[in-house]
């Protein structure tokens, strides 16, 4: 017996503790033998604990009962009895073996029942039922844990067609509630959608004998996720499923990958493979309850003399070439070759999107044998992926079975490196090949505005193809799609196409968010690179499409208005209409007039709130007049942001000795203040009395506690080169925080330049602002007075003084 063993059969928690730390200390030892030697070390000491008892067992369920036993997993013992020893009898001996695994810090979940009771509770409780379907014998009477496991068994299979929908609804609650692990940042490895729990829920349904899980690779998924679980415990030291960020590279390490990325790569094929089983056993297990009720649309085939001895089956309706309806799903004809027919996949793929349904795992896998397309594509295989594209939200499932076969990668090489592939940007909610699917599916409800659809979904599909390899995803990019699309057959024409608008598929949103839309050079730099009004055309539907399929922060009505705007200028100049050089603001309305002529009457703001007159989202209008003086810029913002009012474009300008500030705001939440307490905060704020940088401090240290994680890059400004003919642009990329436009504002107030005007982005926690600014006399900033300028600012955000 070696001294681990020895140390385990003995009752005292002691000699545990220390055989279990050697054992969770031991670096040869890791994956399924760390856990089950696990289970065995704990095993032996329960037995110790539990002694020589008449009529009694100890049985471990869920996953300690499959011995599955991570560093900080609670312990889910039964302890069961026949009903002939009193119950103080049954209390003592509870007491004998809970007791001490309290004493140790262990988490243990327990319950005390006769079989009859276990069954009881197990008929009204389907996670008490779930358990028992793990259990496993550890010590005393062998016999009751196995006449109770063969009776949970049997119950279950008895109660399946009642109990499998139940657990499906539970499953699916669950991924409700957590999201789906394989697009998480911060994934729960047991809880969330392809989690642990589903992979648990996939056993019960097999244990059913009413349908089964793709096996290939389920097994190996499940251990990587239990594996990224036993790294995670020993990581944090507690009993957690949730991969947090601050300790995904420590987790890595802790498994011998090179770095977070491939952590949460792995973890998404893992929770991939798991949901796309699950996804296929549940639709299994409907179809067999259906035909159980008779539901199914059947045909009767004749066979034997006379036409008797016939049979049923359900009936199969065309699709297309080779492709057919069964049982509210496609598959494949019995006159289908694969290995004939190269277009096979894509045509069953776009046909079953077009009709939403699933495509079966089976037609699947006799795909995955077919024969490679040609180089380039036939017609038909290029018009059937813009079919399958263009089918919208079906789409999605679709692509991912052929995905799980590894038809997508036949198909497209370049897509096994986008394939699972991390997005940390919080921005973000899909992993990248999730991403361009989902691009593909919002761009489908934009071709009726477009005169080449076709182009509009392969550029969708291709637009961030480039990511995840060395150097701007963009450009990268833009090389792969000129490479990509004659293989699809598409010609030099069209191939320059795709790779403009790959090239430039950001170039709409950010420009529109970061550049002065009056100023000529902004639209130039538009029209220089699209080259015709039918790319533009294509870019203005791929951005929509491409920020809607990104997250809720990535669009709205606000910038949805500035890039139609953005457009429609480029249109114009590229139809031939003359971009005039803007040398001066706008000239002033009546109404600006006056609010100045009323700001030096009364030596002091006037401030004016109301809807734009467009009605844009949420956005609200601030006209502030003041009289000219210094700091006008950071004091604005500081007031505006004590206020919780989210600054998106600024202008600010001299009229007649006065100051001019239009800026465009939200509310972060709840109802705008009113202009008259803007106006009071602002006169003290301009007087000095009202402390903006304390107060900004006080809710940024706040701000910072409530927040976890590591810590940001630092602040970044650059000068954009050829952003205006009338003035420097400075870009300043920052991670967002209260007062962060007061901070810039000062350091340029500071800096004795002049702020034209003023366009703020915030994306998830990031913001990149772009600032137009001159000397005293009007005119761009020197080379060198703008580089300094630009240090300047740089250093006041970095050393985040309020």
């Amino acid at each position: 017996m070696t001294r681990t063993e020895a140390a385990a059969t003995d009752p005292e928690s002691g000699g545990y503790a220390a055989a279990r730390l050697r054992l969770l200390h031991e670096e040869s030892l890791s994956g399924p033998p760390l856990r089950a030697e696990l289970a065995r070390l704990t095993d032996r000491w329960l037995s110790g604990l539990l002694g020589p008892s008449q009529g009694v067992a100890l049985v471990a369920v869920g996953g300690y009962g499959r011995g599955e036993l991570s560093p900080r997993s609670d312990l889910d013992v039964l302890l069961l009895h026949d009903g002939r020893t009193g119950a103080p009898g049954i209390a003592a001996v509870a007491d004998r073996v809970w007791y001490p695994v309290w004493d140790m810090g262990l988490a243990l979940d327990h319950s005390v029942r006769t079989p009859a009771e276990a069954r009881k509770t197990a008929s009204g409780d389907l996670k008490a039922h779930l358990g028992l379907l793990d259990a496993r014998h550890i010590a005393g009477d062998a016999d009751l844990t196995g006449a109770l496991r063969t009776a949970a068994y049997e119950d279950w299979r008895a109660q399946a067609p009642a109990r499998l929908p139940e657990l499906r609804e539970l499953c699916e609650e669950r991924g409700r509630r957590q999201g789906e692990l394989r697009f998480l940042l911060e994934p729960d490895l047991k809880e969330a959608r392809g989690g642990l729990r589903d992979a648990t829920a996939l056993r019960a349904v097999a244990a059913s004998w009413l349908a089964d899980a793709p096996r290939e690779g389920l097994e190996h998924a499940r251990s990587l996720l239990l594996d990224t679980r036993d790294a995670l415990h020993l990581t944090t030291g507690r009993a957690t499923d949730r991969l947090a960020l601050q300790e995904q590279a420590e987790v890595a390490a802790g498994l011998g990958l090179a770095d977070a990325d491939a952590l949460l790569r792995g973890v998404y094929e893992a929770a991939r493979t798991v949901s796309y089983a699950a996804d296929v056993t549940w639709r299994e297990v409907g179809r067999v309850l259906r035909s159980r009720s008779g539901r199914p649309r059947l045909r009767r085939i004749l066979g034997g003399r006379g036409g008797r001895g016939g049979f049923v089956e359900p009936e199969r309706i065309p699709l297309a070439e080779g492709v057919v309806e069964q049982d509210g799903e496609v598959v494949l004809a019995r006159t289908a070759r694969p290995d004939r027919d190269p277009v096979l996949p894509l045509r069953a793929a776009a046909a079953a999107a077009q009709a939403g349904l699933p495509l079966s795992r089976h037609a699947v896998r006799r795909m995955a044998a077919a024969v490679p397309l040609p180089l380039p594509w036939p017609a038909e295989a290029r018009e059937q992926l813009v079919t399958l594209l263009g089918a919208g939200e079906s789409t999605v499932a679709v692509w991912e079975a052929l995905e799980a076969e590894g038809l997508v990668s036949r198909l497209l090489p370049e897509w096994e490196h986008v394939r699972c592939r991390p997005q940390r940007n919080p921005v973000h909610r899909w992993t990248v090949d999730r991403h361009l699917i989902e691009t593909a599916a919002r761009a489908s409800a934009l071709t009726r505005r477009v005169g080449r659809p076709d182009l509009l979904l392969v550029a969708a599909l291709l637009h961030d193809i480039g990511k995840g390899r060395p150097g701007d995803h963009s450009a990268v990019g833009e090389r792969l799609a000129r490479a990509i699309a004659p293989r699809l057959g598409f010609d030099g024409a069209d191939t320059a196409v795709l790779a403009t608008l790959v090239r430039h598929h950001l170039l709409l949103a950010e420009t529109a968010t970061r550049r002065d839309l009056d100023d000529p050079a902004t639209i130039r730099a538009v029209t220089d690179a699209v080259g015709c009004a039918g790319t533009l055309e294509l870019l203005h539907a791929l951005t929509e499409a491409d920020a809607l399929a990104t997250g809720p922060a990535a669009w709205s009505d606000w910038r949805a208005s500035l890039v139609a705007e953005l457009v429609r200028r480029a249109a114009a100049a590229l139809a031939g209409e003359p971009v005039a050089a803007r040398t001066e603001p706008a000239a002033p309305t009546a109404r600006e007039e006056a609010l100045a002529a009323e700001a030096l009457r009364t030596a002091g703001p006037v401030v004016e709130l109301s809807a734009p007159p467009e009605g844009v989202g949420d956005t609200l209008e601030l006209t502030v007049a003041v009289p000219d003086q210094p700091g006008v810029l950071p004091a604005t913002a500081g007031v505006l942001a004590l206020h919780r009012l989210t600054v998106r474009t600024a202008e600010l300008r001299g009229l007649g000795g006065a100051l001019l500030l239009n800026w465009r705001v939200a509310a972060e939440y709840g109802a705008p203040p009113d202009a008259a307490l803007l106006r009071g905060d602002l006169v003290r704020a301009l007087d000095g009395s009202l402390d903006i940088a304390g107060r900004l401090a006080e809710r940024e240290a706040a701000y910072g506690r409530r927040r976890r994680g590591a810590a940001h890059a630092p602040a970044r400004v650059t000068i954009a080169p050829g952003g205006s003919q009338v003035a420097t642009v400075l870009e300043v990329r920052a991670q967002d925080a209260p007062g962060l436009l007061h901070r810039i504002g000062r350091a340029l107030d500071e800096a004795d330049v002049w702020v034209r005007s003023a366009h703020v982005s915030t994306l998830g926690a990031n913001v990149v602002d772009a600032f137009y600014v001159t000397d005293a006399d009007g005119a761009p900033l020197a080379g060198d007075e703008a580089v300094a300028v630009a240090q300047r600012v740089e250093g006041a955000l970095d050393r985040g003084t309020g």
